[in-house]
């Protein structure tokens, strides 16, 4: 094969491997640096007008987890994985255009004129607009899809370095809220437990791309 098959299968392999696992190891730890390598690589997801609104909230405290064992209706994982991950979206992640078009501009990648009509626009959209496209919701929708694609991104990251997760949002948002004083400028994604596997996920199965894809409209 060449380099562009060998790097499909390997994707591939990742993306086959990753199962949603619930039952993990108590005893085994994933260390503070590998937790931050894999959020590294999350965050090369992309997001709108490149905010990067999501942000982690990493629980390793087992005083804590034992909280949210309550709060997520008494889920084994909340307290045998190494950590938990809470994938927040940022509604004034916007706040940080400058700082990000600044850096952008250091690096050669935009100019700083371009910096400048990009900020004065992001900042007058978020500040201003009140809805989008008929959407009221807009700025909540926004952060909840772009914290969704980098919580894929981190949980296959995760694979890739031989740990397991299970994406969650079977939860008391409301009661996890509390316990962890979110402010409510930080919307709720989801949990990610992440550790080693105890015991192998069950075996799913998928729909064929045939039986889920539209072409050129749907009939």
């Amino acid at each position: 094969m060449g380099t562009k098959e060998n790097k499909f299968a390997e994707l591939s392999n990742i993306i086959r491997e990753r199962h949603s696992i619930r039952h993990y190891d108590p005893d085994f730890k994933i260390s503070e640096d590998e937790i931050r390598e894999i959020i590294k690589e999350a965050v090369y997801a992309p997001s709108g007008n490149n905010l990067q609104s999501w942000r982690f909230l990493i629980i390793t405290d087992q005083k804590l987890k034992e909280k949210i064992f309550t709060a997520s209706n008494d889920q084994k994982q909340v307290l045998e994985a190494s950590a938990l991950i809470i994938v927040l979206g940022d509604l004034k992640g916007y706040e940080q255009v400058e700082l990000i078009y600044t850096r952008s501009v250091k690096e050669g990648i935009v100019t700083e004129k371009f910096k400048n009509a990009k900020v004065a626009k992001v900042k007058n959209t978020f500040e201003k607009e009140t809805s989008r496209y008929g959407n009221p919701n807009w700025k909540r929708d926004l952060v909840l899809i772009d914290g969704s694609l980098a919580a894929m991104q981190l949980m296959l990251a995760a694979k890739a370095k031989g740990y397991d997760t299970v994406p969650m949002i079977g939860y008391n948002t409301e009661q996890l809220r509390k316990i962890l004083n979110i402010p409510d400028r930080y919307v709720n994604v989801l949990m990610i437990p992440i550790g080693k596997a105890a015991q192998p996920a069950h075996r799913t199965i998928r729909l064929s791309v045939d039986e889920i894809t539209f072409w050129n409209g749907i009939e």
